[in-house]
């Protein structure tokens, strides 16, 4: 009885420790979310609990059966969750039902209800599992405030200066919170012919949360997606090996881990750092959502090609309709990840089948989703659009030595890069035999391969082929997972003294290369350092140890896995700078101006502007402005069109080349250089322009303009004029009494309001300070195709006529977004 006792006393003390560990998570959550007001990363994990989390737990588990540990499972559901959203939210805009996915805690419950219920096998999770994956969140939490919420400034003066991607994600952002299906929202109005669905659950989390669309796309949206794949792939881990250690060690391979970038080449082009925690993954929401996604996917594929026994066809049925709605919504979010998962789905197939020797029909089924799913993006989502991807065998590595001045030394470069993205696979060399013979295995091993390949020899504009490597960077860490996992008790030890030595390697040859590489063609210099230097550790280790054959290879293996470790700690120092442009590619006083425009316009509303260079005046035009669109949520005439289509396949002259339609942008630039009512009312009546945007950088405002139309807001370099019809032929027709007999006055008025005004959005408040002219009779913004958001108070903006006296505005620095909540946000309504 004493001993009873006392085992139940250490269950409740492990059960205690691992309950102890959990509030890391919501306290990493709120301290990598710190430069924003509480309110904001509160009401979204309000969110994402109640609406995700919990359905998609009680999806997951009643469709699946559950993988055995219930904190898996909670982690799987909740991306399973954000898979469901992803599709019930463009269904729910067809309807005009933006807050669709309030009906997942509705939906999860009815299936809940309705499917026969069973005692789902729950194994406790250690708690040493459980505190090691949360070491992991905290070090992401850590590397988040260091360097992941500096890649993408959202006030001061720096926010006026991104790159091209950061305003693009936003303004695709905004076009899906607003429209359904999605047009180009920055030229056009063309269909949007890329993949939107990582948006959905951003245009979602914006309608019901009311954060500001750019709080979520550049801060709160990223890092959840970067903590659900930490947890994802610890999930997974635990699932393929069957030992809860694999949660601490895929974790920390996610957080720690990626590959050879340990050279300051490498490092400062931020174009190897393939891990989740590189600027392509944090500046690419389709990418970091399909990580996401693909990891459940990689989870149900396990349970279905494993033939667990005693599966009814009901459950058989269950788990290829979880299988379905993610490898739907994979097509929907990102082109490089599913061409990795059918590659590796197909070599295992073919293994299972001539293993089995009959044809493996649970596979066949995977493969048949995945094709059909294809054709639909290719039809509904794509819209027919045509690839710009070619065969091209070793073009990446040339663009890359274009990059780096490297010249001749592509061959270099090329097999610096190869080595470095294989470098993981060498894990699946730790596995044992009885166990290699799993499917999984080869699954993985193919997908990996098929990344490295993808990469290699297919190209496309922007190198956006190094994403098929992004994708197999999470086939690389379930497979070193998978060898470490695998070890004795006795020998973790060891790999961990043999990870650190190959850390110290790679940091030992980064760090050196500075000093002895003084000429362009010495990039794999740093990389024959760190190699020698680990190859000596190894045999000095193994020799101390003087161990059997298997304690060398979990030496060499464990020394070459560490290897990768270093480029995160690299990251944190060179990634905390921002990669921002000389020059302010927003206008001064931008920002403001397109979120005037948001608040007072419909979401129909379009913009005209004279901005289309992502630099004003430069001597070459790089059309690549979209931030009109991204701040104002609203679809612009012409601003850039360097991004019109996926892979601009409309401009055959590539991405820099002349607009489809001269005539149109022709039309458009004449009323910023010499207006008259004939094109002005061209705009308003045949294109909808209700709203003109000028630069002064681009050209200064013509005199006459502002007696054509009506100057609503300027500040900085920047006017906003709104387009009225035309006076009637008869300024002063016959009078008609009103039943009061006091006629109503048909020109504008100034309205007088407290002093400070309302927004259709509680979450935003008009200061004082910005000048507004409401009419009250004659057209107004076009109304919103569907419900835009609650209510405004009761109440009007403060008003002042500038019609004859524009006021120049000088609105505080909170106005920027993330601030202040008052001004700073995006809002469903414009």
């Amino acid at each position: 009885m004493i001993r009873a006792g006392r085992r139940r006393a250490a269950g409740r003390g492990k059960r205690t420790a691992a309950l102890v560990s959990l509030p890391v998570l919501p306290l990493a959550w709120f301290v990598a979310l710190q430069e924003h007001p509480p309110w904001m990363p509160a009401v979204y994990l309000a969110y994402l609990l109640v609406v995700i989390v919990v359905p998609g737990t009680m999806f997951w588990r009643r469709l699946t059966g559950g993988i055995g540990w219930l904190s898996a499972d909670v982690v799987l559901g909740t991306a399973f969750g954000l898979a469901v959203e992803a599709l019930i939210y463009p269904l729910g805009m067809l309807f005009q039902m933006p807050f669709a996915a309030l009906l997942m805690p509705a939906l999860a419950f009815g299936m809940w209800r309705a499917l026969p219920r069973r005692e789902l096998p729950d194994r406790p999770t250690p708690w040493w599992s459980m505190a090691g994956a949360m070491i992991a969140v905290g070090v992401a939490a850590a590397w988040f405030v260091r360097a992941g919420a500096h890649l993408v400034p959202l006030n001061g003066p720096e926010a006026l200066r991104p790159n091209t991607d950061a305003p693009h994600n936003l303004a695709i952002a905004g076009e899906v919170a607003h429209h359904f299906p999605a047009r180009v929202p920055y030229a056009d109005g063309r269909w949007l012919t890329s993949h939107w669905a990582a948006y959905d659950h951003i245009a979602s989390a914006h309608w019901i949360t009311t954060v500001p669309l750019d709080v979520l796309t550049h801060r709160v949206a990223p890092f959840a997606w970067i903590l659900l794949t930490v947890l994802g792939a610890a999930a997974v881990g635990m699932l393929l090996t069957g030992r809860a250690v694999a949660a601490p060690i895929a974790a920390g391979l996610v957080v720690a881990g990626g590959d050879l970038v340990a050279w300051p080449w490498a490092v400062s082009d931020r174009v190897f750092a393939d891990g989740p925690f590189s600027l392509g993954e944090l500046t690419n929401p389709p990418q970091a959502f399909s990580t996401v996604l693909l990891l459940p996917l990689i989870a149900v594929t396990t349970l279905l090609l494993r033939r667990r026994p005693g599966t009814t066809r009901g459950q058989l049925f269950r788990l290829f309709v979880t299988a379905g709605v993610l490898i739907a919504a994979l097509a929907m979010t990102k082109a490089t990840t599913l061409p990795v998962y059918a590659t590796g789905l197909a070599v295992a197939w073919i293994y299972l089948t001539v293993r089995a020797g009959r044809l493996n029909l649970r596979a066949l089924v995977l493969g048949v989703g995945v094709a059909a799913a294809y054709a639909l993006t290719f039809f509904f989502v794509l819209r027919g659009a045509a690839s710009s991807v070619r065969f091209d065998p070793g073009a990446t590595f040339t663009s890359l030595a274009d990059r780096m001045g490297g010249g001749s030394a592509v061959p270099v470069i090329a097999a610096v890069a190869v080595v470095g993205w294989v470098m993981p696979l060498v894990g699946a060399l730790l596995i044992t035999r009885r166990v290699a013979r799993d499917p999984m295995v080869v699954f993985l091993v193919a997908g990996f391969v098929a990344a490295v390949l993808g990469a290699s020899l297919l190209a496309d504009r922007g190198d956006t082929q190094l994403f098929f490597v992004r994708t197999g960077f999470v086939f690389g860490v379930l497979l070193a997972t998978w060898g470490l996992a695998a070890l004795e008790r006795r020998l973790f030890w060891v790999a961990g003294v043999a990870l650190a030595i190959g850390a110290a390697a790679i940091y030992w040859g980064r760090y050196r290369s500075p000093d002895t590489c003084t000429s362009a063609n010495c990039f794999g210099q740093g990389l024959v350092v760190a190699l020698v230097i680990a190859a000596i550790g190894i045999g000095v280790f193994g020799l101390v140890l003087r161990g059997t054959r298997r304690t060398w290879a979990v030496i060499a293996v464990a020394v070459l896995l560490g290897t990768t470790v270093s480029p995160t700690i690299a990251s944190v120092r060179k990634f905390a700078d921002a990669p921002l442009t000389e020059y302010e590619s927003i206008a001064p006083g931008g920002i403001e101006a397109a979120r005037f425009i948001r608040r007072n316009s419909g979401s129909d509303d379009r913009i005209a502007t004279n901005v289309h260079c992502h630099q004003a005046r430069a001597s070459h035009c790089g059309t690549g402005s979209y931030w009109i669109a991204g701040y104002a949520e609203r679809r612009v005439l012409v601003e850039g069109w360097a991004y019109q289509a996926r892979v601009d396949d409309s401009y055959p002259a590539g991405v820099q080349g002349p607009y489809w339609n001269q005539d149109l942008l022709k039309l458009n630039d004449e009323v910023f250089s010499n207006p008259t009512r004939q094109t002005i009312e061209t705009l308003r009546t045949k294109y909808d322009v209700q709203w003109l945007l000028l630069d002064e950088r681009v050209g200064a405002a013509p005199k006459n303009l502002d007696k054509l139309t009506e100057l609503r807001f300027q500040l900085g370099t920047v006017r906003v004029y709104q387009i009225y019809p035309p006076p009637p032929e008869n300024p002063y027709p016959s009078k008609t009494p009103s039943p009061t007999g006091t006629p109503s006055p048909s020109f504008p008025t100034t309205t007088p309001g407290p002093s400070s005004g309302t927004s259709s959005d509680p979450s935003t408040s008009v200061p004082a300070n910005l000048p507004t002219t409401v009419p009250t009779t004659g057209p107004t913004s076009t109304a919103p195709s569907f419900p835009t958001g609650p209510p405004s108070p009761s109440g009007s903006f403060t008003t002042l006529p500038v019609r004859n006296s524009p006021t120049s505005v000088q609105s505080p620095s909170s106005s920027f977004s993330g601030s202040t909540p008052s001004v700073s946000g995006s809002t469903p309504l414009g």
